[in-house]
């Protein structure tokens, strides 16, 4: 299969390219590199597929030294212009769409950015599949789309009308868009609702590399609602898994869907929603405790009150995932985080 993977210099954009490369498939990256953290750690990525990050030109795919099958292409997805191009001219059989703007906090303070990346450049995805009869999509949408919902579980039936921030209503929208191509144009669009990833070559911004940096160089961590919050934290290889099913089973018009009785998860459109987490969530002290466990150092915890555009808890239900695709996350969290810390450790040299 050739596939269009967007984000690869991305944590899981990369991890996902990878896998599918070692199990022998066509893979062509796309990122843009941008500045939102260290660029360095996404040349890291791309270093680890084989792309020279001296040799890469905007616009101009480059040949893997690593993975004969990749090619890696810099390119903003809201060039409308150069995506069409790319697009038409590569012959794909799939696309999996991950590069977004990230970051709840970060869209109340730079809202445009999220436009032009995770709305802008989403319908450029769309409209290169139409054009390019690209029929099997898949993409990346984000647990925080629940919003305002209270649910001790959240489904992929429950309504989510009421995002709290602006990332979580791009990430709504890029749905409702590709329903609306689902139904015009009969691609097969899949979104998957990412709970709180973690694991080796993740993200700066993110909890796990928050804390364990702070806690290496003796700064207290910032830990909001006082302690008071839970997450689904589901380990990168888990969450690579689970993709690699739904690029390999693309979505499917439910003959059962009743539109007088409409449920937003899927649709007689070509169109499907799953969640995608670890099911069994974790309260964020215990998650604290298990780095300080394996770092062998306690944290100095400055306990703040919630933040703007965060919720208290996540929690996946990922019944639809598992019946349909036969999905099951493996990975505990003592493992994870021990993988995680080892690759922390050797990538920035940490005795």
């Amino acid at each position: 299969m050739k596939i269009l993977v967007t984000g690869t210099a991305g944590f899981i954009g990369f991890h996902l390219a990878k896998q599918l490369l070692e199990r022998g498939d066509e893979v062509i990256g796309l990122d843009n590199i941008n500045e939102y953290y260290d660029v360095n750690l996404k040349y890291g990525r791309l270093e680890e597929l084989g792309i020279d990050k001296n040799e890469i030109v905007d616009g101009i795919l480059i040949a893997s030294k690593r993975y004969p099958r990749h090619k890696f292409i810099k390119l903003d997805l809201s060039d409308q212009k150069k995506m069409e191009l790319l697009l038409k001219n590569s012959e794909l059989d799939a696309i999996c769409h991950l590069a977004a703007q990230a970051g709840v906090r970060y869209s109340i303070e730079n809202p445009h950015c999220y436009i032009e990346s995770n709305i802008k450049g989403f319908i450029n995805i769309l409209e290169g599949c139409r054009q390019s009869d690209i029929k099997n999509l898949s993409y990346a949408s984000s647990s925080s789309v629940y919003g305002l919902n209270k649910a001790q579980q959240f489904k992929t039936s429950d309504h989510t009308d009421h995002p709290v921030s602006l990332y979580a209503a791009t990430k709504k929208s890029n749905e409702m868009m590709a329903h609306a191509y689902s139904h015009l144009y009969k691609i097969q669009t899949t979104g998957l609702r990412f709970f709180t990833v973690y694991g080796p070559w993740g993200r700066p911004d993110m909890a796990p590399m928050l804390f364990t940096d702070a806690i290496l160089n003796d700064r207290p961590i910032k830990v909001f609602n006082y302690g008071e919050m839970g997450r689904d934290f589901t380990y990168i290889d888990d969450i690579v898994n689970g993709l690699i099913k739904v690029i390999d089973n693309p979505a499917k018009t439910n003959t059962d869907w009743d539109a007088r009785k409409p449920t937003p998860e899927s649709s007689l459109a070509t169109y499907k929603i799953y969640n995608i987490g670890n099911n069994a969530p974790i309260s964020l002290m215990d998650f604290i405790k298990e780095i300080e466990n394996v770092l062998g150092k306690e944290a100095e915890k400055e306990l703040l009150p919630m933040q703007d555009g965060d919720v208290k808890s996540t929690n996946a239900d990922i019944s639809d995932l598992v019946t349909d695709l036969k999905y099951k996350p493996y990975t505990n969290l003592d493992h994870g985080i021990k993988e995680f810390i080892t690759w922390y450790k050797c990538f920035y040299k940490i005795a």
